[in-house]
C-alpha cells in the first residue's frame, strides 16, 4: 500500500470515529526540516500527526517493541516510520533520523521516550535536544489531549474529542562546554515545558506547577478557527 493511500484511510477512520481538532496549524513550517516534539498518550497519536493537513512529508521514531504488534508494525512500515530501541543508544536509528531531517522532512519524536500510562507528562529525556543540536533544525512543540482511552471509545462508537495544539517553532542554541550538562538539563526541561503549555493542567504531570508553563501560555493567542478533520 502506498503512503498516500494509508493517509486517506487513516483520515477517514479518524473523521468517522472521532472528533479531531487541530489548533494553530499556521505554526507548522510549510517546508524544511522540523523536529516535531509531542506528548504520547495513545496509539492514536502517531496517526493523528501523520494526517496533519499541512505536511505530508512526515515520519516518526517508533519504539521497536511495537514490531510485535501486527497492526502497528504494518502501519509503521507503510508510513515510513523509524524503529528505535529505547533501552540503549540506538545509533542506527539516530543516524536515520538525522538523514530524514537532512532531506528536509518532519520527524516526530516523543521526548518522554515512551507512552504515558497515566495520561500525564513524564520527565523528558535528553535525546531530543541532542538531535536538535546535531542537526540545527527547529523544534515544533505539539500537545495532544483527549487521545487517552480513545481507541476503546472509537471501537464502541463513542466519538472521543481529541485536540492537537501546535506551538511556535524554536531553535536550541549551541551549548557552552563549561556547563554543558546543566544546559542540557535546562533545554530538556524547556522542550517538555513547551509541550505542557499546550495542554490542560491535568496533563502536566511531572511538570505540574512549573511557573514557566504560565509564562509560555501567556504568549499564546486564541485560535478562532481550528481545523476539524
Amino acid at each position: 500500500m502506498k503512503k498516500d493511500t494509508l493517509r486517506g484511510i487513516v483520515r477517514f477512520i479518524l473523521r468517522t470515529l472521532a472528533r479531531v481538532e487541530y489548533h494553530h496549524l499556521d505554526n507548522i513550517p510549510a517546508s524544511g526540516p522540523v523536529l516535531l516534539t509531542t506528548n504520547h498518550l495513545s496509539f492514536v497519536d502517531t496517526p493523528l500527526l501523520f494526517v496533519n493537513p499541512i505536511r505530508t512529508d512526515i515520519t516518526a521514531l517508533v519504539a521497536d517493541k511495537y514490531q510485535h504488534d501486527t497492526l502497528m508494525r504494518w502501519f509503521t512500515i507503510t508510513a515510513g516510520g523509524i524503529w528505535i530501541d529505547r533501552d540503549r543508544a540506538d545509533f542506527a536509528a539516530l543516524s536515520m533520523a538525522r538523514e530524514v531531517l537532512s532531506q528536509g522532512m518532519v520527524l516526530g519524536i516523543a521526548p518522554e521516550g515512551t507512552r504515558s500510562k497515566t495520561a500525564q507528562l513524564l520527565e523528558g529525556k535528553p535525546g531530543t535536544v541532542l538531535i536538535a543540536l546535531r542537526t540545527g533544525v527547529p523544534i515544533l512543540p505539539v500537545g495532544i489531549s483527549g487521545s487517552e482511552g480513545s481507541v476503546k471509545r472509537m471501537f464502541t462508537l463513542r466519538q472521543p474529542h481529541i485536540t492537537v495544539q501546535v506551538g511556535q517553532p524554536y531553535i536550541i542554541p549551541p551549548l557552552e562546554r563549561g556547563n554543558r550538562d546543566e544546559l542540557l538539563k535546562h533545554w530538556t526541561d524547556e522542550v517538555m515545558l513547551r509541550i505542557a503549555a499546550l495542554l490542560p493542567e491535568k496533563y502536566h504531570g511531572f511538570y505540574r506547577g512549573n511557573p514557566r508553563i504560565q509564562e509560555l501560555q501567556a504568549l499564546q493567542a486564541d485560535d478562532p478557527k481550528p481545523f476539524r478533520l
